[in-house]
């Protein structure tokens, strides 16, 4: 008999070997945030329904073929149609198919957001660890900067840039009255007012990390300020960035949908869902379903990338349990 347990010495080994077993081997650290990730259900349906929206905008041009149509043919005598099976959803005030320009007007939303928010990302992170690592006065101006653009009134900012003249610039003028310009301008204005939460989240871990002896030995092996700020700081401070990057994804959409609906985004013949609501605000009461469409794909993705920022927080929490 064992002193310790009471049992015979093999019965004790058995149940040993049988908690190792059932134990198994060490996570990895990909395992462990993919359990954590899985555990937040809504952020699961939510990456779900992202990957859906994402798939059937890539995939509007073979929809385009399938159903023999062209998302920009005008047609007069249709306007208006209900759903039907030539028109799935039906057809806009210029006869258009409105399943088409959904699709086209979520590859450009869906761009606007996730470009703009990823520009800002960067922005964001250079400045924060420029800040966090060098301290001091250039910590103190830049955090100074930082807080002058969160205290700006960002939607009256974003019409009255919106609303400038390209060519005033000093652009090429067959750039400033191109269908695409609106889409850059608006990804650069959004850019550049958004990338604050980023800037102060990557500070804050960088003053942390700076103090840590990897940091210190790197210094002491004579390692350069940038090689230390992006090959051993930035890597232990991704987690903070990717949360509030895919945070900010739907504000990003929804400043987008207000310019457009405004007149000042993405503007026609580039459909977007802001810009589609700007067409249908006069038809509310006569075609709703040109409101609703545009409207609720809006809501759906806004909550959609909300939850999932929630799930990856949740995610890449170290003081979460496995």
């Amino acid at each position: 008999m064992s002193a310790e347990t009471g049992r015979p010495p093999l019965e004790g080994a058995a149940l040993a070997a049988e908690s190792g077993r059932a134990a198994g081997p060490p996570l990895t650290v990909g395992a462990i945030l993919r359990r954590r990730f899985l555990r937040h259900y809504l952020a699961v349906a939510s990456a779900v329904v992202l990957i859906v929206l994402a798939l059937a905008t890539l995939a509007a041009p073979l929809i385009e073929a399938m159903l023999g149509l062209d998302a920009e043919q005008v047609n007069l005598l249709g306007r208006f149609q209900g759903p039907s099976a030539a028109h799935p959803l039906g057809t806009d005030e210029l006869g258009r198919d409105l399943l088409l320009r959904l699709l086209y007007g979520g590859r450009v939303s869906l761009l606007v957001g996730l470009m703009a928010a990823l520009f800002a990302a960067v922005i964001g992170t250079v400045v924060g660890l420029i800040a966090g690592y060098y301290g001091g006065a250039l910590d103190a101006v830049l955090m100074r900067l930082t807080d002058g653009v969160i205290a700006l009134p960002l939607l009256p900012l974003l019409i009255v840039l919106a609303a400038l003249d390209l060519t005033k610039l000093g652009l090429p003028e067959a750039f400033a009255n191109s269908e695409s310009a609106s889409l850059y301008r608006i990804v650069f204005l959004i850019a550049i007012v958004g990338w604050t939460t980023v800037a102060r989240l990557v500070r804050g871990a960088a003053l942390s990390l700076k103090a840590r002896e990897f940091v210190r030995a790197a210094e002491a092996l004579g390692a350069s300020g940038p090689r230390i700020m992006f090959v051993h700081i930035l890597p232990n401070a991704v987690s903070p960035i990717v949360v509030a990057t895919t945070l900010s994804v739907g504000g990003v959409i929804l400043f987008e949908s207000v310019l457009s609906f405004l007149g000042l985004g993405v503007q026609p013949p580039i459909p977007s869902w802001g810009n589609m609501l700007t067409n249908a605000q006069e038809l509310i009461w006569s075609a709703p379903l040109l409101a609703v469409y545009p409207g609720l794909l809006i809501f759906i993705t806004v909550i959609a990338f909300n939850f999932l920022g929630d799930g990856l927080q949740d995610a890449l929490d170290p003081r979460a349990i496995q």
